[in-house]
């Protein structure tokens, strides 16, 4: 695996740190963020196309906009592992 660390979230306490890294083999970007209260969690459930709620491998983070910066660099990381 080729998890490439991107960074973390500048105002972090350390113990609650939403974090960004980018797997240029898998071709994807990892996000480790907050989890939504219930109702914020239902109002993405409700408002999705997917069939059904959210399957339990897969989950609904909060990230802070002040990460934006870190999620294109992880996602212009994975672009550029596509083109190697």
């Amino acid at each position: 695996m080729s998890v490439e660390f991107v960074g973390i979230d500048p105002n972090t306490d350390r113990d609650h740190c939403p974090t960004v890294w980018a797997d240029g083999e898998a071709q994807e970007v990892l996000l480790q963020g907050w989890k939504p209260d219930a109702k914020t969690h239902a109002q993405c459930e409700a408002t999705s196309p997917a069939n059904g709620s959210v399957p339990d491998t897969e989950a609904i983070v909060r990230i802070p906009a002040r990460m934006i910066p870190m999620i294109r660099e992880a996602c212009d990381a994975v672009e550029r592992a596509q083109l190697r």
